[in-house]
């Protein structure tokens, strides 16, 4: 569990630097931790280009001097009385129809319209490939980036300004044009063992069959429990519920943060701890995506996000992004905050699918550079023979 005084530290360790760079640079990279300030949110992109952190124009109004200021609508933001937004009355967000999907786009449509008194935030449904295919495992038909495409074009054709996503389902690169603007405060990370019939997966026979959609789970736990009987199960959060209660499985792994934005907290039969399986980069948080050069809604967004939260995932998806990590790959990297000099901790593990292979590595950090402590793990696994491993998935 993360430190508090540790979790403190970062204030007080993130030092914000002069950035001048326009808005489309700074928004094409993933939020960094140089762009915090000590509140613990990401401050304006608009505010951070060439100032401090309280940089600010007449009452809290981010302008220039060629703005018309008629076009300026004021928006006072509740944390913060002294600033105001500029941006349009509402706000449109493309999400998937899965229950999941819509309970964490609602979330975010709650955070919004507390944050602007005023605005009105809708939601876009959309289907995507993602949710199409469900007789094949997603590392076979194109990866979690089928979840993701529509609902950037619907924002690259003007019928959406955001979209809301689970961090671990966006690519470690996006495309030409994106940015992640925010990423939100982390729920629990862990996977959750759901059975009607056994307490633990230590508890189950020889033979008994487990579900999991995650080859990274499968490969952890197939290495733990080795006489379990591991099987692909697609489909939504309630999709394999009902899969499990109908006698389809003995016992399903699931995220536990799904299960509890779901409503479903009673149905967890046991919180799989983080040192038995790992999380994938991102787990458990929520990510907005936008269009790269969207000032207004970059500006807004960003005070969804949770510096704690996006350090950590910066370090962790830059692990999965060195080692070329997808559907095809049991990867693992998970980041949290600890007590030392160096608070920032970062675990990480590459495995083959059937769990014989399990390469790990563990090293820390300071809050101010995740990108470099990433690069570190990374080469570690590398050192230990990821890179092989993953060439030999690859040609499966």
């Amino acid at each position: 569990m993360a430190s508090r005084s540790a979790t403190r530290q970062y204030g007080q360790l993130v030092r914000l630097k002069k950035i001048r760079m326009g808005l489309r640079d700074a928004a094409a990279a993933a939020p960094s931790a140089l762009k915090f300030c000590a509140t613990g949110r990401m401050r304006s992109h608009s505010i951070l280009s060439g100032s401090g952190c309280a940089a600010s124009v007449g009452e809290g109004v981010v302008a220039n001097a060629d703005e018309n200021p008629s076009a300026i609508i004021k928006k006072i933001n509740p944390r913060n009385p002294n600033k105001t937004h500029r941006m349009s009355e509402s706000l449109i967000i493309a999400t998937r129809e899965s229950p999941l999907a819509l309970a964490q786009a609602n979330h975010v449509k709650a955070e919004l319209e507390s944050v602007v008194p005023g605005l009105v935030v809708s939601l876009l449904g959309m289907t995507t490939r993602g949710d199409q295919i469900l007789d094949k495992p997603l590392a076979k038909v194109g990866g979690k980036g089928l979840f993701i495409k529509e609902l950037e074009v619907a924002m690259q054709e003007g019928r959406a300004h955001l979209a809301v996503h689970s961090l671990k389902d966006v690519p470690m690169v996006l495309p030409k044009g994106f940015a992640l603007a925010a990423i939100l405060k982390r729920e629990d990370a862990r996977d959750a063992f759901v059975s009607n019939r056994f307490a633990t997966l230590a508890e189950m026979p020889a033979g008994a069959i487990v579900g999991t959609s995650s080859l990274r789970r499968a490969s952890v736990l197939k290495r733990a429990y080795p006489t379990l009987n591991f099987q692909p199960v697609r489909g939504n959060v309630n999709t394999r519920l009902a899969k499990l209660d109908g006698g389809e499985f003995d016992g399903i792994i699931l995220a536990t943060a799904g299960l509890i934005r779901l409503g479903f907290t009673s149905r967890i039969t046991n919180r799989i701890s983080i040192e038995e399986s790992l999380p994938a980069p991102g787990q458990a948080a929520i990510g907005i995506e936008i269009v790269s050069d969207d000032e207004d809604t970059a500006e807004i967004v960003s005070e969804l996000d949770h510096a704690p939260t996006a350090i950590a995932c910066i370090a962790e998806r830059m692990v999965s992004r060195l080692l070329g990590g997808s559907c095809e790959l049991p990867l693992a990297a998970y980041a949290d905050f600890v007590d030392g000099d160096k608070p920032l901790r970062l675990r990480a593990f590459v495995g083959n699918l059937d769990g014989s292979v399990y390469l790990t590595a563990e090293a820390f950090g300071t809050p101010d550079a995740p990108e470099a402590l990433g690069e570190i793990v990374a080469d570690k696994l590398r050192v230990q023979g990821a890179d092989k491993i993953i060439a030999e998935l690859k040609n499966l």
